[in-house]
């Protein structure tokens, strides 16, 4: 009949094997009855290397050709081989292969369009909630970035999306190293009686705020390649967690902060794996900005304890040294991030704002400068008494959280700019 035959396959194991080797225009099916061994071929064969089906078969009832159907046969043929009717019937499962790939095909683009339209649609949320535009102005970047990268606007707007959820995942991670420190500080103005009511607000809400965001890491797509450290975070945090409970005794506040300190470096880590999870280098600077908020509080912390334990201590000198080293730590990265491009007229006001802020904390905290450092404990001030001290736990309370408010625009600002979600 003119049809050359390549090979005859006796075995249903070795179908698909040998159908992708030979490549045929069709393969017929010669059987007296379609068995399971041959159906499971087929249906392997339609996912790997899909071709016309053509099966001549001795059963006719309805429920063996629905199987053979379902499992990829083109055209079933009851007790009819005859030779001149061969090529009509080739033709005849040929043509209906390819009706079937052309639905297949329209079927994948439609689900395609379909698929886009919800990342388009997602995108364009993070858009606007980020810049504060509206949904036509969010449409317009997408389209105007897709015309720019030459992309398609699902493309553009997938890439937003995985953007968005890696600037949060960064942020939230950063968010727990700053939390570390900033409960110990107010742990300690609680105890020292410092604005009760407002203290033990602010620490209600640090401690909510750390539950939601391990809860939102833990249920992050790609928390597994992170699980071992979600999971050293979690149980540190479990026991800060624990030693905020009852009176905020002495010892009790250092059991707290040694807690803070390993939460503080599982946090780090964390949030270092998860910068260094995307190649690019826009979620360094955001790790950067966002560190600020955690050495801010650190600052305000060792302040805390510096006016409460005023003694010419190993541990006192220890500390004047932190807080020298973290005030050339903040101011440096002030100006890192006031010199980058990465930058808008929001970030930079937040920017202006935060020195400002920044110099009243170091103001209050009576720090002294870098060159002061190599001075005795004893030589810079005595006790303050009991009406002074409380002032200026008032003064730094105040002007930590101010700064902290500040760092956290600022760090916002940064996890939502169009050169984070855009690349």
């Amino acid at each position: 009949m003119g049809i050359e035959v390549l090979e005859e396959v006796h075995a249903p194991e070795r179908l698909v094997q040998e159908v992708q080797r030979l490549e045929p225009d069709l393969l017929i099916c010669d059987t007296v009855q379609p068995g399971d061994a041959l159906l499971a071929a087929l249906k392997a064969l339609g996912q790997a290397s899909p071709c016309p089906v053509l099966l001549f078969s001795e059963q006719d009832d309805e429920p063996a050709m629905a199987e053979a159907l379902a499992a990829g046969v083109h055209a079933y043929v009851v007790k009819g081989y005859d030779a001149a009717r061969l090529q009509a019937l080739v033709r005849l499962a040929r043509t209906r292969f390819a009706h079937e790939q052309a639905l297949l095909a329209r079927l994948v683009d439609v689900s395609a369009r379909l698929e886009d339209r919800k990342v388009i649609d997602r995108a364009k949320g993070i858009l606007m909630r980020a810049r504060q535009v509206s949904d036509d102005d969010a449409f317009e970047i997408l389209r105007t970035t897709s015309m720019q990268t030459n992309q398609r606007l699902g493309q553009v707007s997938q890439h937003i999306i995985l953007s968005a959820r890696a600037a949060e995942d960064v942020n939230r991670a950063g968010q727990l190293r700053m939390l570390s420190q900033r409960i110990v500080k107010l742990a300690l103005f609680r105890g020292a009686g410092v604005t009760p009511a407002r203290v033990q607000e602010a620490l209600d809400e640090s401690l909510a705020r750390a539950e939601s965001n391990l809860a939102f890491l833990l249920k992050s797509p790609g928390q597994a390649a992170f699980a071992e450290l979600l999971a050293q975070v979690q149980t540190r945090w479990d026991k800060v967690k624990a030693l905020l409970k009852g009176p905020m005794t002495g010892e009790r506040a250092l059991q707290l902060d040694v807690a803070a300190e390993s939460l503080l470096d599982a946090a780090e880590q964390l949030t270092t794996r998860l910068e260094g999870s995307d190649p690019a280098p826009r979620l360094h600077v955001l790790n950067v900005a966002g560190r600020q908020r955690m050495l801010s509080q650190r600052f305000a912390k060792l302040a805390v304890l510096d006016v409460l334990d005023s003694a010419d201590t190993a541990g006192a000198r220890a500390r004047l040294k932190s807080l020298i080293d973290i005030r050339t730590d903040i101011e440096k990265t002030l100006a890192y991030l006031e010199g980058i491009p990465l930058s808008n007229p929001q970030i930079r006001h937040q920017l202006e704002a935060a020195a400002l802020c920044w110099k009243q904390l170091v103001e209050a905290a009576a720090t002294p400068v870098p060159d002061m450092a190599s001075k005795t404990r004893t030589a810079l001030r005595a006790r303050a008494p009991r009406q002074a001290e409380q002032r200026r736990l008032g003064q730094l309370a105040a002007s930590s959280e101010a700064l902290l408010e500040i760092f956290e625009n600022l760090a916002g600002q940064y996890e939502h700019s169009m050169q984070m979600l855009m690349g």
